[in-house]
């Protein structure tokens, strides 16, 4: 167990049922995202509530904008810190920021053997008794022990590598039924803070795909619902120009729009090796 001491700032400590009313405004916001922070700002209207958002704001988990409240970065922290114990209770953090491969490299577990040192090699991976026996072979015993650059040799380590992903988040109107977009939002959510947390050198974007796709900001996620069905008609033939899309029903599912969308991302993206997706939550 670790223990952090710090001076104490005056201010009581929340108890158990304001962590929990804030859990649980949490919950409502990943199932109505947008509709929760109307809400909110209806509460505040209200002095008992207004108290308690009030505490919020001076938590750091709240700011208000105006007459609009905003998630800080710390409620965000804390609502993919909340959705990763969800999805991944069994889940352990690794010892290492990089991807495993097979070749060597740097970064990684030292292998057996070793190669001549190159400019800008780590220090610490110089193996020591290799460039002494060098040393000895190429200038002879006795002292002063002569070294020069050919002499040196470094560990063999393993390569890592980094990685770029998006998340591809079905945004249509279906998903509204059932409760599947919020178990959708929540597994994104986690999905994000996993490779924040295990792999913090890659890239991680979320992909919002309907009618038409689009890019979902981190700050956005939680506030992010699906698309309104705007007709019930079973059959619907439309065709729209993508420039257009804007002017379309929005609830339709796009899932080509969504791919293309993150393959150009992906090549944008100095970590990716190829423009390919790299998973999906739906």
């Amino acid at each position: 167990m670790k223990f952090v001491y710090q001076e104490w700032d005056g201010n009581a400590f929340p108890t158990q049922e304001q962590l929990r009313f804030f859990q649980n405004f949490m919950e409502y916001l990943i199932e109505y995202g947008e509709e929760a922070m109307r809400a909110l700002r209806e509460l505040a209207d209200d002095p008992e509530q207004k108290k308690i958002i009030d505490e919020w704001i001076e938590q750091g988990l709240l700011e208000k904008v105006g007459v609009h409240f905003r998630l800080t970065p710390r409620a965000i922290s804390s609502m993919q810190k909340k959705a990763i114990m969800e999805v991944f209770r069994n889940l352990k953090s690794g010892a290492s920021e990089g991807h495993e491969t097979i070749q060597t490299g740097a970064g990684g577990e030292r292998t057996e053997g070793t190669r001549a040192y190159q400019w800008g090699d780590p220090v610490s991976d110089i193996d020591l008794c290799g460039t002494l026996r060098n040393a000895v072979a190429r200038h002879g015993a006795g002292l002063p022990l002569r070294l020069d650059e050919r002499d040196f040799d470094v560990h063999l380590t393993e390569s890592k590598a980094t990685c770029s992903t998006v998340i591809l988040l079905d945004m249509s109107g279906s998903m509204g039924r059932w409760h599947r977009f919020a178990q959708a939002k929540r597994c994104a959510m986690a999905m994000h803070a996993l490779i924040r947390q295990r792999f913090p050198l890659d890239t991680v974007d979320v992909v919002g795909f309907a009618s038409g796709a689009e890019i979902i900001p981190e700050h956005k996620l939680p506030l992010a619902m699906p698309k309104p069905i705007s007709t019930h008609e079973p059959v619907v033939r439309i065709r729209v120009p993508i420039g257009k899309l804007s002017g379309a029903p929005q609830h339709f599912t796009n899932l080509h729009m969504g791919l293309m969308t993150a393959r150009k991302l992906l090549a944008r993206r100095a970590c990716s090796s190829g423009p390919s997706s790299h998973g999906s939550a739906r």
